[in-house]
């Protein structure tokens, strides 16, 4: 019999993300509608259509935006040549760039000035890994897993370095770096790991819920990198774990039989799903809903010039 929900914390929304629809919406006031976004801002449905309805239009090609317009670079970064192309069609540019992946950016642009190579932890097609790999036109190689690391080739091993994806499981990528180590042993890690802040915390929050419920459900769009992660990790530690984009896609028989759920979502995922969701799990039964220590996360980001 259902009985309990214990919530997560932190959950949901990061700096990064609060401050790239901030940065949509501010546009839209002051520009006025329409206001034109490269891939959708955060990957998640319901913000998505949140700022449609507002004014903003997604686009994947910039030959999509009529000349003299208002861009914004989404959350996840863009490579050299899209900000060039951006520039070249004369656009009024803004650049939602999470200041974490613009972190990693840098790092690459300054060590590839020093002759550096890298080999980059990540997932394939995400858009942060093209526009970090796009930071570059030669010496940069993916890897996905361990497998990757034994196959990689890079044209020179004297000076390498690695980054990563920011929003990759911690144990993955901690696994994926090891043996980057042990095949290149000289090679360079950045100073402070890529993977973010929102990221780590919200998957140690996940390592102190899952024992303690019988079922996890992660509230995240199938495209939110770090909701699948959260996922993966409640099973891998022995829940029943699923992932919602909305309330609606919980399943009744996802609770027969469980006492206790734990809830949390992913970075993109804004609280009102949460609370659409509890009230879902509150009409199949729930009668109480605790939440969880855990860390409380301060970080902000300055927005940029012209829209504060």
């Amino acid at each position: 019999m259902l009985d309990e929900v214990l919530l997560a914390e932190p959950r949901g929304f990061c700096a990064g993300v609060d401050r790239a629809i901030e940065i949509v919406e501010r546009a839209i006031a002051k520009f006025g509608a329409p206001i034109y976004v490269r891939h959708e801002i955060v990957h998640n449905t319901y913000v998505v259509n949140d700022l449609k309805a507002k004014g903003a239009i997604f686009i994947e090609d910039l030959a999509e935006v009529p000349p003299g317009a208002t861009l914004v670079f989404s959350a996840h970064g863009v490579s050299q040549a899209v900000r060039r192309e951006a520039q070249e069609r004369g656009f009024s540019i803004f650049d939602a760039t999470c200041p974490l992946v613009t972190k990693v950016h840098v790092e690459v642009a300054k060590l590839h000035k020093e002759g550096y190579d890298f080999i980059m932890i990540g997932h394939k097609g995400h858009p942060e890994v093209e526009g970090t790999m796009g930071q570059l036109t030669e010496g940069i190689y993916l890897v996905e897993d361990v497998a990757d690391v034994a196959r990689v080739q890079p044209v020179q091993t004297d000076k390498l370095a690695v980054v990563t994806q920011t929003t990759l499981s911690v144990d993955d990528a901690a696994e994926i770096l090891a043996a980057v180590k042990r095949r290149f042993p000289s090679v360079r890690e950045p100073k402070q790991q890529d993977i973010c802040y929102a990221t780590q915390n919200r998957q140690d929050a996940v390592k102190v819920l899952a024992p303690q419920v019988d079922v996890l459900i992660v509230v995240g769009s199938p495209t939110s990198s770090n909701s699948n992660r959260l996922r993966e990790l409640g099973e891998r530690l022995g829940a029943s774990a699923y992932m919602v984009d909305q309330p609606e896609d919980l399943k009744p028989e996802w609770l027969d039989g469980k006492r206790r759920v734990g809830l949390t979502a992913g970075a993109s995922a804004p609280e009102i799903l949460v609370t659409q969701v509890i009230a879902r799990l509150k009409a199949l039964g729930a009668v109480s809903v605790r939440k969880m220590d855990g860390v409380e996360e301060t970080v902000q980001f300055p927005l940029p010039k012209g829209l504060k």
